[in-house]
């Protein structure tokens, strides 16, 4: 008996087994991918500069906790190494502050996101050398006396040392000479810790007769110097002409005075070297090393001792009553005492340090976030230190 066959070609002539896609069918598959690819790519990208964000905001956050972490190390030890006597000093040289003064424009460069050199603040940190390698030394004349008769005028661009005594055993001057290098800067200070004045050396010191010879130009008659010759700003006020520093600068230094070798710490911010992307930098013995890069804020302000138990209206610029850190150095006063005393760092009691920064500027032009504290296409983060530096006077 035969079966019937049924026939199971399709219109085409094929089996139904060996049929394509026809182009219809192709393109409307590939539509739909389309579809889907744009839409994961789309999504993907959103996702890419979320990351990015996030990455940069990690990013910056760890900078400035570790800048900040770094300059309170550095400012906790402000003023170390000056007691080199029962008295010495009773207000020690902690920090230096140089506020940028910039009046009526911003200093930041929208097109190019930059920032300029003025728009920054400067701290110098101040200590004296590690007495064990580079040991105080008493003042003397060119006969190398030790009494209150040998002295040095330090207008005239030459001092004169002892020889050194480091834990009780005395250095030759030989020994001694080799301590102080050319660029080195040195404080003159009194025995009891109430004047003094700086130079920078000129030259290395060398035994001339019997004491150690200190050369450098020669300071103002009246212990003031140039920032070029002091360029801590202990006595230069910032170029100002009418400088005081509370009236506690002298030029004569005789036996029982002191003279010390300086290892101060530097914070600015580097503007110069790549203008769109202001570096903190930290410098100390001629080397410097950057803390943080894309810094856009570093403000530094100091509380100021007085003699009101309120709020004294000559401590703060501009003649607020509610002024607790003062951000203008050139008007740190004293309302116990006569005059304005400019720059006068030995009523700096605390300090405090404004830190701003932004991650790297985003080029991208699908990149339309902005930040509101510049309007700029990167994240912005801040961190304010406070520190009362251990070593300073807290006896007012």
């Amino acid at each position: 008996m035969k079966k019937s066959m049924k026939n199971t070609t399709g219109a085409d002539g094929k089996a139904p087994g060996n049929r394509g896609f026809t182009l219809l069918e192709l393109l409307v598959a590939s539509a739909v991918f389309m579809v889907i690819a744009g839409t994961a790519f789309t999504l993907f990208a959103k996702q890419q500069l979320a990351s990015e964000m996030v990455q940069g905001d990690v990013g910056l956050n760890l900078a400035l906790r570790n800048a900040g972490t770094q300059l309170q190390l550095d400012l906790a030890n402000a003023g170390s190494y000056f007691y080199q006597g029962v008295n010495i000093p009773s207000s020690p040289v902690g920090v230096s502050i140089i506020n940028s003064k910039v009046v009526g424009s911003s200093c930041y460069n929208s097109t190019t996101k930059t920032y300029g050199a003025t728009c920054f603040d400067q701290i110098n940190i101040i200590a004296a050398a590690n007495p064990s390698t580079y040991p105080p030394v008493n003042a003397t004349n060119s006969l190398g006396g030790n009494t209150p008769a040998n002295c040095s005028d330090t207008s005239s661009g030459v001092a004169y040392a002892q020889a050194a005594v480091v834990n009780g055993v005395p250095w030759n001057l030989p020994k001694t000479a080799a301590a102080f290098k050319q660029h080195d800067q040195v404080l003159f200070l009194d025995s009891t810790g109430t004047f003094f004045t700086t130079a920078v050396l000129n030259a290395d010191a060398v035994v001339a007769g019997s004491a150690v010879k200190l050369t450098f130009p020669a300071t103002n008659g009246d212990g003031t110097n140039t920032l070029a010759n002091d360029p801590l700003d202990i006595t230069a006020c910032d170029g100002n002409t009418s400088c005081t520093v509370n009236n506690k600068l002298q030029i004569s230094y005789c036996g029982d005075d002191w003279i010390l070798k300086l290892a101060p710490i530097s914070y600015q911010v580097d503007t110069a070297t790549n203008p769109s992307n202001p570096t903190l930098t930290r410098t100390q013995s001629g080397s410097t090393a950057n803390v943080m890069e894309q810094v856009i804020g570093f403000k530094v302000g100091a509380a100021t001792w007085n003699s009101s138990t309120d709020n004294d209206v000559t401590t703060c610029a501009g003649g607020t009553t509610t002024c607790f850190y003062n951000y203008d150095s050139s008007s740190y006063t004293n309302s116990a005492t006569s005059g304005a005393m400019a720059y006068n760092f030995s009523l700096v009691r605390a300090v405090r340090i404004s830190l701003i920064g932004r991650t790297t500027p985003n080029t991208d032009p699908n990149y339309t976030f902005r930040n509101a504290f510049d309007q700029g296409a990167y994240q912005v983060q801040g961190t304010t230190v406070v520190v009362n530096p251990r070593d300073m006077s807290m006896n007012d």
